[in-house]
């Protein structure tokens, strides 16, 4: 007889962690090195999609690497350091909002992880990426795994630095046009951001026109500066 599955709520939720058993298997078939592959800011209203490629020493893989998502500021800006002065080779590359409306934000993401492994000092012979889809025109031999960022400490890795450095980047943002507060939301959707938008209009070259609200409501964009180089 079948047992009956319980209905019962678990006790405590188990998190899974990211672990090296990916590269570790790679290494094993003559895959080495391995890069981790990950974005940050396919979300926002405002600012570019920032990416990241790392390839771990597996000798000193920093402790607490994790989803960057499940990590607090001091945490990830903490982790940034040692993985910079650790890692066998770190790439970032970035896809303005300009060039998001120009594609579209899967397709930016896309190249823009592209972008930041060809830019790596060390040619990897794999690349593992976050999410449902390999970068075209990659360089060597890749592979999707949804929630990477969890399941792999290279892919971990990885979100730890774009999600810094496109904080960083919203960061100098939110100092040239200081009445958004992209320092505070680092351009999402939340309310302060959007009555910002609505008493003021989006910023040329910053704001993804493309995206609603601005594709829905016919916002027209202000003629005004945005920070040049988040190309």
């Amino acid at each position: 007889m079948a047992r009956a599955r319980s209905d019962s709520p678990l006790l405590f939720e188990i998190i899974e962690k990211p672990d090296f058993s990916f590269e570790t298997k790679a290494m094993a078939d003559g895959l080495w090195p391995v890069a981790g592959m990950d974005e940050a800011g396919r979300g926002p209203l405002a600012g570019p999609v920032v990416a990241a490629a790392v390839v771990l020493d597996p000798a000193n893989i920093p402790d607490g690497l994790d989803d960057s998502k499940r990590l607090s500021h001091l945490q990830r800006e903490a982790l940034f350091v040692r993985i910079l002065g650790s890692a066998l080779a770190v790439s970032m590359a970035s896809i303005s909002a300009e060039g998001i409306d120009g594609s579209n934000i899967l397709k930016a993401s896309l190249e823009a992880m592209r972008r930041a492994l060809v830019g790596l000092s060390v040619q990897p012979k794999l690349a593992l990426a976050d999410g449902r889809d390999v970068p075209p025109g990659l360089p060597c031999a890749g592979r999707a795994l949804i929630k990477g960022d969890q399941r792999s400490q290279s892919i971990a890795a990885a979100s730890i630095v774009a999600k810094v450095m496109r904080d960083r980047m919203m960061c100098g943002c939110g100092n040239h046009h200081d009445r958004y507060g992209f320092e505070v939301h680092m351009g999402y959707a939340t309310a302060r951001h959007r009555t910002a938008i609505e008493a003021h209009g989006p910023v040329a070259r910053l704001h993804r026109v493309s995206f609603a609200p601005f594709r829905l409501g016919g916002t027209e964009v202000a003629e005004e500066e945005s920070l040049a180089g988040l190309d």
